[in-house]
């Protein structure tokens, strides 16, 4: 691998680290409607990566355990389930884009 493709995977891995801490952690009590909204932002993220065949199981994952959070009332998780759901599937468009020219650089020749 080269130092540039090194380079690039610390940063997708430092800005996904960076997504997930500070949007789990809310600061006070979530209502129904910022959970909605989060919900939504997270499906259209992950509708996205569907276009760009490139959909992680741990996007589909947090996206379920945020809708059991809301059902059981607990808006705090699904919030938070949310925002990881939206991390991940931007994660996952990131790796798309990144990776569709960059395997040249692996190529023998």
């Amino acid at each position: 691998m080269s130092n540039m493709r090194v380079s690039e995977m610390w940063k997708f891995k430092l800005s996904l680290a960076l997504l997930l801490i500070t949007g789990s952690t809310p600061l006070f009590a979530a209502s129904e409607a910022e959970f909605k909204s989060a919900y939504a932002a997270a499906e259209a993220a992950n509708n996205e990566a569907r276009g760009l065949r490139n959909q992680w199981t741990t996007t589909a994952a947090a996206l379920a355990a945020a809708k059991r959070a809301a059902e059981a009332g607990n808006f705090d998780q699904a919030l938070a389930s949310s925002k990881e759901a939206e991390a991940l599937a931007k994660a996952s468009i990131f790796q798309a884009t990144s990776e569709k020219e960059a395997w040249r650089a692996l190529e023998i020749r």
